[in-house]
């Protein structure tokens, strides 16, 4: 029989908290959400921006949880509840606490992501990557923040062989707090963008607030960097000041130590050459773009710095398909016997990312598709440049052939007033009445892929577009 998640008294003394009622003997997971809490789990009553935890203790004791830990001041407030209790000074804090208490017990290899692009996918890759060569606790979906990375510590099993962590900021001083929790073995640094630059005052600003992640590595790990970014010297440089033993580099970069020495790139992805940890491999990518084959590349090279087997990683990479709302792909088939293909690219939004995004549409060949079709939403958090940084995007869509251009937010009506006549479909205030457009636009042998930052709220639409089609055409 396996050993429990946390006993009784292991999670009492992490959490330094008061039991109110008989705590069961193990406690199996850990959550903040009731709708997904499952049994046996632990149940924190985090308060939110928008949501208090303690608003659902009766929904969390209706999921059968194990226990669940409240805060001091609310106590009195909370009646007869027939549901074990811990009680705190600070819910959060006491995560965090239990988190720590995670990473000191853990022998697995710790591995933290962050970059201004591709933090996710790169984190799901190594998932996937290192899943072939043992136990892998990875962040759930983008769990980056102050209380994603200690919920995401806190589930971390004890046989656990390989942790992969994603942290993220949006201000200088938020991944700092968030890698002393982790401790990593190996960091790695994507990339280096225009990325939230409206809390920064510059780029440089962003590459200073990244390099805080090398602040956490442990004695003899690893920094891996992107060697081709622009701000490769900066970040190399706030690495061996903070006490880095070992910077490695990816990149394209003749010389990096995990190099990508050339690739065939298609719509569907690429097939790569590339030289890592001293031997040449060729393998077949399943996700399209030059930014994914970099960051399949960084994930090898990351994966034999942490004692997988190589072998079975390249496998493993083999393997990875584009994410929802990363690049996944919904085929729409039309009656009429042909079909409409939807990239789906809505989780996020920035310029060097929707840049990537371009790219891949624009490696559609005049041949295969009728047209090519972008939708935009506003790229957020760019503060004064963000004028500047939509209208930029007009080289972008030209560079990639795009066709026909639907923007949606009062930021893209920067780029709306300069694009051509003939290519702008149209600009929109809200999504829904982008996707009634889209909608009515869209013909057989179109490729679209829809991008946008997560609050215009363009994610499901391609599954709802699909769907609608389907409908239709049934009942026509």
């Amino acid at each position: 029989m396996s050993e429990p998640l946390w006993t009784a008294d292991e999670f009492l003394a992490a959490t330094n908290g008061r039991p109110i009622g008989d705590l069961p003997d193990a406690i199996t997971g850990v959550s903040i959400d009731s709708r997904s809490l499952e049994k046996g789990d632990a149940f924190f009553a985090i308060k939110g921006d928008r949501t208090d935890g303690h608003n659902f203790l009766v929904n969390a004791m209706g999921a059968s949880a194990a226990l669940a830990v409240v805060d001091e001041s609310r106590l009195a407030a909370l009646g007869q509840l027939k549901l074990p209790l811990i009680v705190v000074g600070d819910v959060l804090e006491a995560m965090s606490r239990l988190g720590e208490v995670a990473r000191m017990r853990s022998k697995a290899q710790i591995i933290a992501v962050t970059g201004s692009v591709g933090k996710t996918t790169t984190k799901e890759m190594l998932r996937a990557v290192l899943s072939e060569s043992g136990k892998v606790h990875a962040s759930a979906a983008s769990f980056n923040n102050h209380w994603g990375v200690p919920l995401t510590l806190a589930k971390m099993p004890r046989d656990t062989r390989y942790g992969v962590f994603e942290i993220g900021m949006n201000h200088a001083g938020e991944i700092l707090e968030l890698v002393k929790l982790v401790r990593p073995h190996i960091v790695m640094v994507t990339n280096v963008a225009a990325a939230h630059i409206g809390n920064f005052d510059s780029i440089d600003g962003i590459a200073h607030a990244k390099a805080e992640i090398f602040t956490g590595v442990v004695a003899g790990g690893y920094g891996v960097i992107n060697h081709d970014d622009k701000r490769f010297p900066l970040l190399k440089k706030l690495a061996e000041e903070a006490g880095v033993e070992n910077i490695v580099t990816f990149g394209k970069k003749r010389g990096s130590d995990f190099w990508l020495r050339s690739a065939d790139y298609d719509p569907n992805g690429s097939r790569i050459n590339a030289r890592i940890a001293g031997r040449n491999i060729e393998f077949r990518l399943k996700v399209a773009g030059q930014h994914m084959a970099l960051n399949a590349v960084a994930t090898l090279g990351t994966a034999e710095l942490a004692g997988a087997d190589f072998d079975k990683s390249v496998d493993g990479v083999r393997g990875v398909l584009p994410q929802p709302g990363r690049g996944n792909r919904i085929m729409i088939s039309r009656s009429d016997g042909g079909c409409i293909l939807m990239i789906d690219e809505s989780y996020n939004s920035n310029p060097a990312s929707v840049g990537a995004a371009l790219k891949v549409l624009g490696s559609f060949e005049d041949n295969t598709t009728k047209r090519r079709i972008a939708v935009l939403g506003d790229m957020l958090e760019l503060g004064r440049q963000s004028r500047k940084l939509h209208e930029q995007l007009a080289g972008p869509i030209a560079a990639a052939g795009v066709d026909l251009v639907f923007l949606v937010g009062p930021e893209m009506e920067y780029l709306a007033k300069i694009l051509p006549r003939d290519r702008l479909g149209g600009h929109f205030g809200g999504a829904d009445e982008l996707e009634t457009a889209l909608k009515a636009e869209l013909k057989t042998g179109d490729v679209v892929v829809l991008k946008a930052s997560k609050l215009i709220g363009l994610a499901g639409m391609a599954q709802s577009i699909a769907d609608s089609f389907v409908s239709d055409e049934a009942v026509s």
